[in-house]
């Protein structure tokens, strides 16, 4: 896993602010001025990320009750670790994109990724393979973008595809993306989230792919109840 572990922590630089959001009222009761960062916008409502309900767990035998847990377990372990190096990649990509000489850009990326190193490969190291393998499917659903295709892009093609012949050494493929919509897995590990989303036992990051949890939920739901029978 040493090699997965400086994988992932070329990707983490940086840091990302938040944008701070606040209200002002005015004369009118139904009108509020929403004030973003210094810009200021007239609008009666504020769009709100959807809520969703959820039913309790229920599953066939306890063989897939402990599937589930420990696939829980896994789950909220590596999600930070996906939701920094999104984090990260944005912040990078903006200062690259300010260095305009070549030869700075050089030695900057080699001095992040050397604080990046020491800062969270030991950290990393100590994934198992499952949780490096789910860790590589999250940071698509942040990105967008496969661990193999960020590191091609962030260091060179020829150092993509060693770490990519590493990884399969292990089990892992770094090509590996996320997609609730066709892999039951990737459902399950996106029902974790939004359930964790929403007891605040995790930090929420929305996916930039695009799927509805929704949609997603009466899909498979249908699927197991067949299952079941």
């Amino acid at each position: 896993m040493k090699k997965l572990a400086l994988l992932i922590g070329c990707l983490i630089v940086g840091s990302l602010g938040r944008a701070q959001v606040k209200e002002k009222r005015l004369d009118s009761i139904t009108e509020k001025m929403i004030i973003l960062e210094g810009d200021s916008i007239f609008r009666s409502a504020i769009d709100l990320d959807e809520v969703y309900l959820f039913g309790k767990l229920k599953f066939p035998d306890y063989k897939t009750k402990l599937k589930y847990y420990i696939l829980r377990r896994k789950t909220m372990k590596v999600y930070p670790y996906a939701k920094l190096a999104a984090e990260r990649l944005v912040e990078l990509n903006d200062s690259i994109d300010k260095i305009k000489k070549k030869s700075k850009r050089k030695r900057y990326t080699k001095k992040i990724q050397k604080y990046i190193e020491d800062e969270f490969s030991e950290e990393l190291k100590k994934l198992t393979r499952t949780e490096g393998q789910i860790l590589i499917k999250l940071i698509y659903r942040q990105t967008g973008k496969t661990a193999f295709d960020l590191v091609k892009e962030l260091r060179s093609g020829w150092r993509a595809f060693w770490y990519s012949t590493t990884a399969k050494m292990f089990n892992i493929t770094l090509k590996e993306k996320f997609n609730p919509k066709k892999v039951h897995q990737d459902y399950l590990i996106e029902d974790i989230l939004q359930r964790a989303f929403a007891k605040d036992q995790l930090e929420r990051q929305k996916s930039v792919l695009d799927y509805n949890y929704a949609t997603l939920n009466n899909k498979w739901g249908k699927v197991d109840k067949k299952n079941k029978k």
